[in-house]
């Protein structure tokens, strides 16, 4: 992933669209939350690009922050292990992440590694690629490989899916956990096209387990012949998708909203809907 990172630098700006989306989403969210974070980090993937990117412009004249730390997991900034954080306990009121986090091998542990990081009602605020993202390259390439071998490996890197997402909050321990969707659809004249702002982005797939053969012309040929056929609108041109997820969850606070406890209600939800109360057992219209 390093590697891929450094290659993009040169280039990014010309493919950084989707970061720009993810970034000036998370900034609007962070503005409307009427409170101060006076120590925030933000993570990742700033370093090749952070001049441009709108939460580095957009936290402190938004939040008036005084504070921020910006740790990059592949780049030039204070480049860290996104599987070994190194900030001690209760570090940070904000953590930040756009489009950092699907790169993660361990994305529960590093969620609890976030989660202790922030100070008690401190808030994570990540977005990442989802399930659905790039479906029409690893579909065509899958079959195309396939057709031509008689078997495929995995040639796009896996995603979380959305439902997944708010679990894995609550797992690491965040209160109010939550998480959204955002699909966006990107089309290009040509598949050739998807493939070069992928690499400029430094988000072509670096697997542990590589495929066993290396991907040949002519199964990329055959793969650009199905995407042709199978996602093109009208005027020719090709869709690619792209799910942004984004998560949000509170480090515990006494202070935070909590469900009441079962049986603890005050008032029947019958005298609230204005309706006759009945056992399970009755019959409609008995």
């Amino acid at each position: 992933m390093r590697q891929r990172k450094r290659r993009a630098r040169a280039g990014f700006h010309e493919a950084a669209f989707l970061y720009h989306r993810a970034a000036a989403d998370l900034a609007d969210r962070l503005e409307a939350i009427p409170r101060p974070f006076p120590d925030v980090l933000v993570l990742g993937g700033f370093s090749t690009f952070h001049d441009e990117m709108a939460v580095r412009d957009e936290l402190p004249k938004r939040l008036g922050t005084s504070s921020i730390i910006h740790a990059d997991f592949y780049g030039n900034d204070t480049t860290i292990d996104p599987e070994h954080l190194p900030f001690a306990p209760g570090s940070f009121d904000l953590i930040v992440a756009p489009l950092a986090l699907h790169w993660i091998n361990d994305l529960p542990g590093a969620l609890v590694q976030l989660r202790l990081a922030l100070k008690p009602d401190g808030l994570l605020l990540a977005s990442m690629f989802g399930g659905e993202t790039l479906n029409e390259l690893r579909l065509s390439l899958l079959e195309a490989e396939s057709e031509l071998t008689g078997a495929a490996a995995m040639r796009v890197a896996p995603f979380a899916d959305l439902q997944d997402i708010a679990g894995l909050l609550q797992r690491a321990g965040f209160a109010l956990p939550a998480a959204d969707r955002d699909v966006v659809t990107v089309r290009y004249g040509e598949p050739m096209r998807l493939l070069a702002d992928l690499r400029a982005m430094g988000e072509t797939a670096a697997l542990a387990e590589r495929p066993p053969r290396t991907l040949s012309r002519r199964i990329l040929a055959r793969a650009f012949d199905l995407y042709r056929a199978r996602f093109s609108d009208a005027d020719a041109r090709v869709r690619a998708t792209f799910e942004i997820l984004t998560a949000t969850g509170w480090a515990p606070h006494e202070s935070q909203q909590k469900p009441l406890k079962p049986g603890s209600a005050q008032t029947r939800l019958a005298d609230a809907l204005g309706t006759k109360e009945r056992s399970a057992g009755d019959k409609a219209g008995g």
